[in-house]
């Protein structure tokens, strides 16, 4: 069976789907990759490939979405089948790349927490009531990972190319697939992929924001089912 390969957002690590290694892993070969160690999309997607399998199904959140892009572009043919939540194919936008020096210099400065909790997190979940719960993982994620790789992960990000053409030459199953309360990639974001992709499949999650995998699972699950199969 295809095996699959998983990559996380910013900040993140393989917890962000432990409900669908749950799902997958008793079928195939489930992988998480490490986007931590380079700040450029370039450099992460060459690791991701340097420690993939030779042909794998690629499924990627926010930032794992824009590596999982890269990854495309790098070595399309290795990639089975693609799946992107969450994400945006085009360069930063210049008024979320004027604030990546402050919060950098904050979170190197000791107040990575505080960045998390004031300008990330607001804009991560629909209401539901495991909200707390997927917050308190994501912070425990992101102080795992620490101020070195936030800056890392904010320089790539900050300096990513738009990918609209790589996602237009593409000819693998994708799915594309976001919450339908998703606030740091937005509704709109995936319809232009699926505009740009016109034999993919576009998912929305309703009562869920920008970490579907985890407000959603069953929903999430069930899409990515139908997308491996």
């Amino acid at each position: 069976m295809l095996p699959l390969v998983l990559i996380p957002g910013m900040m993140c690590d393989g917890r962000l789907f432990s409900p669908q290694i749950g799902a997958f892993s008793a079928g195939r070969s489930v992988h998480v990759a490490d986007i931590s160690r380079f700040d450029s999309m370039q450099a992460l997607a060459a690791r991701v490939l340097r420690d993939a399998p030779p042909r794998f199904a690629l499924a990627g959140l926010s930032m794992g979405g824009i590596v999982a892009m890269e990854v495309i572009r790098q070595a399309a043919a290795r990639v089975a089948r693609l799946a992107l939540l969450d994400t945006n194919p085009l360069a930063e936008a210049p008024n979320v790349a004027r604030r990546r020096d402050p919060q950098m210099r904050k979170a190197n400065a000791g107040g990575l927490a505080e960045v998390m909790r004031e300008e990330m997190k607001p804009n991560y979940l629909a209401s539901g009531e495991d909200k707390t719960a997927i917050l308190d993982l994501c912070m425990d994620m992101a102080l795992s990972l620490g101020p070195d790789v936030f800056t890392r992960q904010s320089i790539a990000l900050h300096d990513r190319p738009d990918q609209t053409e790589t996602l237009r030459s593409y000819a693998g199953p994708t799915l594309i697939l976001c919450g339908a309360e998703d606030r740091a990639c937005p509704v709109s974001r995936h319809t232009l992929m699926h505009d740009l992709m016109p034999g993919s499949e576009l998912v929305i999650i309703e009562g869920a924001g920008h970490l579907p995998v985890l407000e959603r699972p069953q929903e999430t699950n069930e899409a990515l089912g139908r997308w491996l199969s």
